[in-house]
């Protein structure tokens, strides 16, 4: 099993799929890497080599941002929002959507599970 970049490579899949495993590459980034490596797009991962592996690493570290360093760009970019106390980072602290969809349906991804709310007794339960 290849390791590039603190990431596992999966086994029995093809190299362009299974480098998508690795947080901020997907298909475009992918076979963009192996073609400027000159890696065959369908070849298996099992088939990689340690030289094929590092000429993946290196175009990655030196061309595109990923992994830890794009998890901490990102945090920070939520955290200068949140800082600012504008739109977006109001509804980031407040765990609510922040791109404009409707709240009062929906939106069980970001608000959580619904918490029922105690009222008053009904009338029937108060004869």
């Amino acid at each position: 099993m290849a390791r590039i970049l603190g990431v596992d490579i999966p086994r029995n899949k093809v190299l362009r799929v299974a480098l998508q495993s690795i947080y901020g590459v997907g298909p475009s980034v992918a076979e963009a890497v192996l073609a400027k490596t000159g890696i065959d797009l369908n070849k298996s991962s099992n088939e990689l080599t340690e030289e094929e592996a590092n000429e993946i690493r290196l175009v990655l570290e030196k061309d595109y941002t990923v992994e830890g360093d794009l998890r901490r760009q990102i945090g920070l970019n939520i955290k200068r929002l949140k800082d600012l106390g504008c739109y977006r980072g109001i509804r980031h602290r407040r765990g609510l959507p922040v791109r404009g969809q409707r709240t009062s349906t929906n939106a069980r991804t970001r608000k959580g599970p619904a918490v029922a709310i105690q009222g008053k007794k009904s009338v029937k339960s108060m004869k």
